[in-house]
This record gives C-alpha cells, sequence and structure tokens, in this order.
C-alpha cells in the first residue's frame, strides 16, 4: 500500500515539476527577449559575416546558443547569455571627453588581447564592451555574475582574424 501512495504522489508531483521547470526555463528575460539585430554598411556586414564563422563554439565555458532573430551579426553563449552584435553604431561615450580623461566611472577605455574595448557598466548589472579601433565596432553585453575577462580573452582571436584596425565608418 505504502507503494502505491508514493507513486501515486510522485505522479502527481511530476506534471507539477514538469510546468515549474517550464516556468522557470521560460522565465529569464535574457533567454526570451529577442536580439535587436544591428543594421551596418555592405563593408562592415561583410566583416561581421566572416567574424560569425570564425567565432568559438564555447566562451567562457559556455556553448554557444545564438539569440533570435538569427543572424550572422549576432552571437550567444549560455544563459543568461553573453550576446555579441558586431555592426553596431559607435556609442557615444567613444568620444566623450570624460572617458579619454578616465574620470567617467561608467565607462573605461582598455584592451584584451590585442582588441580594445570601451567599458560601460549597466543598470541591471551587466557590462557592455564595444570594441575600439576595428573597421566594425563589436558590442559584447556580459551578465552579471560572470568573468569578463575570459569573456574576452576567448573572442579576441576571432575578431583580431576577422575586423581589421582603423577607425570603422
Amino acid at each position: 500500500m505504502d507503494l502505491f501512495r508514493h507513486r501515486r504522489a510522485s505522479s502527481i508531483g511530476l506534471p507539477a515539476l514538469v510546468l515549474l521547470i517550464a516556468a522557470t526555463g521560460c522565465s529569464s528575460a535574457d533567454d526570451g527577449a529577442p536580439t535587436s539585430v544591428p543594421r551596418p554598411g555592405t563593408k562592415a556586414t561583410k566583416l561581421c559575416q566572416k567574424l560569425d564563422t570564425s567565432l568559438p563554439r564555447k566562451v567562457d565555458g559556455l556553448d554557444r546558443k545564438d539569440p533570435e532573430p538569427r543572424s550572422a551579426l549576432t552571437a550567444g553563449w549560455g544563459s543568461p547569455a553573453i550576446i555579441l552584435r558586431c555592426g553596431v553604431p559607435r556609442p557615444a561615450k567613444m568620444v566623450d571627453p570624460k572617458v579619454a580623461d578616465g574620470n567617467d566611472p561608467d565607462a573605461i577605455g582598455g584592451g584584451v588581447n590585442g582588441v580594445g574595448w570601451l567599458m560601460e557598466k549597466r543598470d541591471d548589472g551587466s557590462t557592455r564592451f564595444t570594441s575600439a579601433r576595428r573597421l566594425a565596432y563589436v558590442e559584447v553585453t556580459v551578465p552579471s555574475g560572470r568573468d569578463t575577462s575570459s569573456v574576452l580573452v576567448d573572442l579576441a582571436g576571432a575578431i583580431k582574424k576577422t575586423i581589421p584596425t582603423g577607425i570603422a565608418d
């Protein structure tokens, strides 16, 4: 009799567990929200398409899982996702004199493995990096709690290989 009760309790609990897992899987704003696809010019688009084919399968130990809508201009890894967008417009903070002087605590310039970056802290705790001195701007958004340095190290080789140095239009 105890075995029957245990099975019955499990069969009632299983649908609830499946529902809870499904709801939890859909609850992250990063996972369900579409990623805005940049609209660069022809030259930057070709560079970004080359970058897409050179991107690593894993970033920060996370498997590639591209966001919706699918595009050669966007890529993602993990959940909550690290999101890369290629061909974004130049951030206004790249020409802000406060950033150049190091006086803006929310935007800092630096480099990792030969790729220059503008780092911006965001209100949601994530960090947005935008490549500097490349013929196409590459933006990488790293959710809070992730190791940003390993993300940039993992991406640097592909960016250096496919996006030449220079000033983007």
